[in-house]
């Protein structure tokens, strides 16, 4: 079995490329953004269905290609939070969302920024781009298999490896 720094470092550089591979791809099919606003509107996107994904019920409701979720159980997103989230400045980041909000992608809500549902550039609803994610994540999951990383407990360091950490 490999060590710990081995572990790390393999999934280090794997999933770094799965990332990139995602990223590209996102700025591929949006070519007419800014990389800037794009990863705005992802953030704000992941952001909207946290509450989605940690409820087994409406993961699975909405876990089809065919469904979106409504605008009205998004949870909102503020400027603030998005601006640290994303470590940008809050003046930069209110600046992108006036813009994006003027192209009907973002609206304001009570609880903050959501993607809205029925934004005219699919922005959660892209099935190529929910195709090719699939693609490059059974990429990302054979070379892990490939590389000894089977599921989440080969990640756990090697018991020796622990406690040489613990004795330095």
């Amino acid at each position: 079995m490999q060590n710990a720094s081995d572990i790390i470092r393999t999934v280090s550089r794997h999933t770094l490329a799965y990332m990139l591979f995602s990223i590209s791809e996102m700025f591929r099919n949006y070519d007419e953004f800014d990389p800037m606003d794009l990863l705005i509107i992802h953030a704000i996107l992941n952001a909207n269905v946290i509450s989605v994904m940690n409820d087994p019920s409406l993961d699975e409701k909405f876990s089809s290609i065919h469904t979106v979720e409504p605008d009205a159980i998004k949870q909102g997103v503020s400027r603030a939070a998005l601006s640290r989230f994303l470590s940008l400045p809050l003046e930069t980041v209110r600046r992108r969302v006036t813009g994006l909000k003027r192209r009907k992608i973002l609206a304001e809500t009570k609880a903050g920024l959501i993607v809205t549902e029925q934004n005219a550039f699919k922005f959660g609803n892209n099935h190529e781009l929910q195709k090719t994610n699939m693609l490059l994540l059974t990429k990302l999951l054979r070379d892990l298999k490939r590389a000894g990383i089977n599921g989440p407990d080969d990640l756990r360091a090697p018991e020796s490896a622990a406690s040489t950490r613990k004795a330095k």
